[in-house]
């Protein structure tokens, strides 16, 4: 059995998927059997973590050389049980503010414990990406587990455990092995509030790094996609920019950290707790310019009715020099992601929203501004057609080149030209090979590997995402 399955979706989700993406793919010429290949790599791919971790660090507090330092001996104690504890932390040399960290694993040797844990699926993704178990993920526990007992963990794929139970029988996936911080009734039989680490894991089947509350003022942890954005967007100390939909606020920060926090960022999101986040995060990174404000974006462009602020929204036309609308979609791009409940009716909704955000980004955005529109899914619908639409509902908007350009170009099958795909940027897990990227520093194929062959790599393993970037005409 492989040690990741496929991302489980339903049925109709699947269907609408593989339909889009074989037109797609025949259009470029690709043959009906190579294209029914990529599609279930793709499904596989998306159900495992990124091979590398993204580590976007803050140079508004420290140098990059002074950050790596500490990294680099944060790391070896944390990895000091590997026999050789050589893990390489890279530079990206396209992102500069970016240092890579390869994940080891996934590693399939791993002992199985008669002492089994079940977590929410989440909470299993999560420990893929490095994270610990909290006792709020833990759904099933051994009726005598106490504090030190070794254990194995394994994510409830199908969310059918039942909170409480002692031993589950149904569809789960083995994320690896650790050491039990709290018993069981601490768990499942306490009044107060769970917090803390449940699980301590030692082994799990991908090993990375550890960052809860790791060097917090000096790095921040996004996908790499996630900080390209911020270098296409291209803000310059001084200007006016709008994130959108701007929470949890990795982009907002990275924004106002490219602008030396020289400036205004605005950022805004309808939901308060999740506005709380940005400002933690903006607190925590000490950065001043931005502006957080709880609202909707739909309705963030001032008409005669609402009149305008002078600081807060709604605003006026042609008030942003630049504006990010990393959109609200399906997020069928995140990875890992080993299960996805969402109806074909939930999948489809996003884009009717999406163009409403849009239709206002543009209104607000002022003459001869930036527009940068981005998701984290894989869908037609919601990347390469919205293009096609913005195009022939605007004519003040033209597609521009992005730098850097570390993703394939965009989807045939929305009426786009050649050139016009060029300058999109879709990264495609489905472009890891059909074997995966496996890398142990105790391995001599992977010592041997070069900083270059890690590179490549990283841009390629990567989770789902699309960026297109608008100039307004005046």
């Amino acid at each position: 059995m492989p040690v990741f399955p496929k991302i489980s979706l339903r049925p109709e989700v699947e269907h609408y998927l593989r339909n889009v993406f074989k037109n797609t793919e025949l259009l470029n010429a690709f043959g009906l059997e190579g294209t029914e290949q990529k599609f279930e790599a793709l499904l596989t791919r998306l159900s495992q973590p990124p091979g590398f971790t993204t580590v976007r660090l803050n140079t508004h507090l420290a140098s990059v050389e002074c950050i790596r330092d500490l990294l680099t001996e944060e790391i070896q104690k944390q990895l000091k049980d590997l026999r050789k504890c050589d893990v390489r932390i890279l530079p990206h040399p396209k992102l500069p503010d970016v240092l890579l960290i390869p994940v080891i694993g996934p590693r399939e040797n791993l002992a199985r414990y008669s002492s089994e844990v079940i977590v929410g699926v989440q909470c299993g993704n999560a420990v893929l990406r490095g994270a610990h178990v909290f006792a709020p993920g833990i759904v099933s526990a051994p009726k005598f587990m106490k504090v030190g007992d070794v254990v194995s963990v394994f994510s409830d794929i199908d969310g059918k455990c039942t909170r409480g139970a002692m031993e589950f029988q149904g569809n789960k996936v083995f994320v690896g092995n650790g050491i039990a911080e709290m018993k069981r009734s601490s768990i499942f039989c306490s009044d107060k509030p769970l917090k803390g680490i449940g699980i301590r894991m030692t082994k799990p089947v991908c090993l990375s790094p550890c960052f809860d509350k790791v060097l917090s003022n000096h790095i921040f942890l996004q996908n790499l996609p996630s900080v390209v954005v911020g270098h296409v967007l291209a803000p310059v100390p001084g200007e006016r920019i709008l994130d959108m939909c701007a929470a949890p606020g990795g982009k907002t920060t990275h924004i106002a950290a490219l602008m030396h926090d020289q400036g205004e960022v605005v950022a805004m999101d309808k939901i308060a707790n999740k506005l709380e986040r940005i400002k933690q995060n903006a607190a925590l990174l000490q950065l001043k310019c931005i502006k957080a404000y709880c609202f909707n974006g739909t309705k963030a462009l001032a008409t005669d009715a609402t009149g305008s602020s002078t600081d807060g929204p709604p605003f006026s036309p042609e008030s942003f020099d630049r504006i990010l609308l990393d959109a609200p979609c399906s997020g069928l791009g995140q990875r890992p992601n080993m299960a996805c409940t969402w109806s074909l009716k939930e999948v489809l909704s996003y884009q009717p929203l999406q163009r409403k955000l849009f239709t206002v980004a543009v209104k607000l955005l002022k003459p001869g501004g930036v527009l940068v529109y981005s998701t984290c899914t894989i869908t037609l619908a919601e990347n390469e057609e919205q293009v096609a639409w913005a195009l022939q509902t605007f004519p003040c908007l033209r597609l521009q080149p992005q730098e850097p350009h570390l993703g394939g170009e965009g989807m045939m099958g929305a009426c786009l030209s050649r050139d016009q795909l060029k300058q999109l940027q879709r990264f495609d897990p489905a472009c890891v090979p059909a074997e995966g990227f496996k890398f142990n520093p105790e391995e001599e194929e992977s010592s041997q590997r070069t900083e270059s062959d890690f590179i490549q790599q990283a841009n390629k393993d990567t989770i789902g995402f699309f960026i297109a970037k608008f100039v307004k005409v005046p």
